[in-house]
């Protein structure tokens, strides 16, 4: 591991490059690059979640820690690290300060793998619009959570109206197997669908892609049904136009298949660690054109997958942006005197 204090951009690539020299083989075979865009707070559990998903994919993990932009000094921080503690990648943690923090993208730029897909999965409250963010711009696939928005449904039509191919969310990634449970119950049977159930509680992003995922593939109008009572998504019911009715409820980390004329059946639906989620979206770096249809049968937003997958960067000075709202309160407060 090599810390870099107060340091320049040429500095971690000399650092890395030194690095890997040393480290020898185990810094070979890059299938991609993953740029981790997170707060302080959220450090480790981004870097634990990033060191299960190189696991799998080899990668050269960039961590961007963007912290007091306010701060009337530059300064970049990094930890450069080959074949540690972040697993068999390459990893440069990033800490940006100041203005710096706002064009992370000069210090993220010449450490991108030549020829190799790029990744940014944003651990923490997803941009309004991604174009504001190079780091989104510059890369092919973009991740982010919708649960970590202080309105996770808002957040998911934002999502929509924001959406372009190779966007997706680990709300939709949450969900994968309760689609594989259901998807699964018909492969015995030809009827069809002629109305759906869930229960979940009000602001559950994977509920609301649930909904849009059975309207996009079946052409129903699923009905929610909000609960208090359990946390995330609890039961998925389907009823048949033959009379059949499946039922598929969950509880802990066991769900139970009922199915008229069958007998109940208890089925593994257990929830993933941060690292598996992230792990799955690495697997495609492909459009993810089920995602764009559920995601436009909740918005009502239609033609998503239509949308150019090219972004072009629109810069936005959040610093600016709160001085021009603090004047517009301060004028409005004259105002009303």
């Amino acid at each position: 591991m090599i810390g870099l204090w107060d340091t320049t951009g040429n500095e971690v690539v000399k650092a890395l490059a030194a690095e890997r020299r040393s480290a020898g083989g185990v810094a070979s075979g890059m299938a991609l690059t993953l740029i981790v865009v997170v707060d302080e707070k959220r450090v480790r559990e981004a870097e634990a979640a990033a060191t299960i998903a190189a696991a799998a994919h080899p990668c050269r993990l960039l961590v961007v820690v963007r912290s007091e932009i306010e701060r009337d000094r530059n300064r970049l921080d990094a930890e450069i690290v080959v074949g540690g503690r972040l697993g068999p990648c390459e990893a440069v943690v990033m800490r940006t300060y100041g203005r710096l923090a706002l064009h992370a993208e000069s210090v993220v730029m010449p450490l991108l793998v030549p020829d190799v897909p790029v990744v940014t999965w944003w651990h923490g409250e997803p941009p309004e619009e991604i174009a504001t963010d190079f780091l989104g711009v510059v890369a092919d696939r973009r991740i982010t959570d919708t649960a970590q928005a202080r309105d996770p449904i808002a957040a998911l039509r934002q999502r929509a109206h924001d959406y372009a191919p190779g966007d997706t969310d680990l709300a939709w990634t949450r969900i994968t197997p309760w689609r594989t449970l259901v998807a699964g119950a018909f492969d015995t049977t030809e009827a069809r669908v002629s109305e759906a159930r869930l229960v979940a509680p009000r602001q559950d992003p994977t509920a609301a892609l649930m909904c849009g995922w059975l309207s996009s593939r079946l052409g129903i109008s699923p009905r929610w049904e909000h609960t208090d009572e359990f946390p995330r998504m609890r039961e998925v019911q389907l009823s048949c136009t033959n009379g059949d009715q499946l039922i598929l409820t969950r509880e802990d980390s066991v769900a139970t298949f009922r199915r008229t004329g069958q007998d109940d059946r208890q089925l593994p639906l257990v929830r993933r660690p941060l690292g598996d989620e992230l792990a799955e979206e690495l697997r495609r770096l492909d459009a993810d054109q089920v995602y764009a249809e559920a995601l436009g049968a909740i918005s009502g937003v239609t033609g998503l997958e239509q949308r150019p997958a090219t972004r072009v960067h629109v810069w936005k000075d959040p610093a600016t942006a709160e001085r021009a709202e603090a004047g517009v309160t301060a004028h409005t407060a004259t105002s009303q005197r």
